[in-house]
């Protein structure tokens, strides 16, 4: 393999395709509010962490893998092929891409690509897994992230947010502004802007209107490319609701190519809280 692709666990990307395409992760951190610190998704499932979440009293806090993790992950890549594209989580969440960048630069970084996907979840996973069909067709990692670069202009992130807990724990909404909101019922309709920081654009009464809304702007943003497109679906610990999302897409859309449903890891499941709900494409 010429171009070897390597991501961070904020990808969430199920087992069964990080397998398929020969895409491998490097992991972030959370820490509880006990001190025990994890890797994301090594050492502590998405369904292992919503029950410790649950339980903290405090939100739990996540950290970008340490420059030496880096090091041994692209070292052995290249071992393995002649060049390496590491597809990080957005720099505007996380200083994962900066370390990646610092790193690389530690080992000469000639030939490793890292590349800034601007979001978040399986916005991030499908452009590794986009790397990867590039790297199939023989492109070299240059040419890679140039097309990357293309794509991430017309790539969207929507998403909304059942509880407001996890946003006033974390600070970023005060207590009395969280309390109206769940005794309003409003559920925050999120977009991820060009730097890739996820902004509140909508706001919605209810759980299914905010669903429907996500799918109805889905069309709105995306006009009839959205049948070509690869559509990922993530969620904090509520797999019915995300089916019923895909299959309103569906429905809708008629997408050619089948919707990626998974769990969000640690990283994004931090801020969203229990029922976030995200669309990626």
């Amino acid at each position: 393999m010429a171009v070897k692709i390597i991501t961070d666990t904020s990808c969430d990307l199920p087992l069964e395709l990080l397998n398929q395409y020969n895409i491998e992760m490097i992991p972030l951190k959370v820490t509880f509010d006990d001190q025990d610190t994890y890797l994301d998704r090594f050492e502590i499932s998405p369904s292992e962490f919503v029950i410790k979440m649950k339980r903290s009293k405090t939100l739990p806090k996540t950290s970008a893998p340490d420059p030496q993790t880096f090091i041994t992950s692209f070292e052995k890549g290249l071992k393995e092929a002649e060049e390496i594209i590491f597809v990080s989580l957005s720099s505007a969440l996380s200083s994962t891409y900066q370390t990646a960048l610092m790193a690389s630069e530690m080992i000469g970084g000639k030939n490793i690509q890292v590349f800034d996907s601007l979001t978040a979840s399986l916005g991030t996973g499908i452009a590794a897994i986009k790397a990867t069909y590039m790297a199939a067709q023989g492109l070299t990692a240059n040419a890679i992230v140039e097309h990357l670069n293309t794509i991430r202009k017309t790539r969207e992130v929507l998403f909304t947010l059942d509880t407001l807990e996890n946003v006033v724990r974390g600070g970023r909404l005060s207590s009395f502004q969280g309390m109206a909101g769940t005794l309003l019922n409003i559920k925050p309709i999120l977009r991820g802007n060009s730097d890739g920081v996820p902004v509140v654009v909508e706001k919605v009464r209810g759980r299914n209107k905010a669903i429907h809304r996500l799918v109805s702007m889905l069309g709105e943003l995306q006009g009839d490319t959205v049948r070509e497109k690869l559509i990922g679906i993530s969620h904090v610990s509520c797999p019915e609701e995300a089916q019923k999302l895909a299959q309103a897409i569906k429905e809708m859309y008629s997408p050619k190519k089948e919707i990626i449903i998974s769990e969000m890891g640690a990283t994004l499941g931090t801020y969203a809280g229990v029922g976030g709900l995200m669309i990626n494409v």
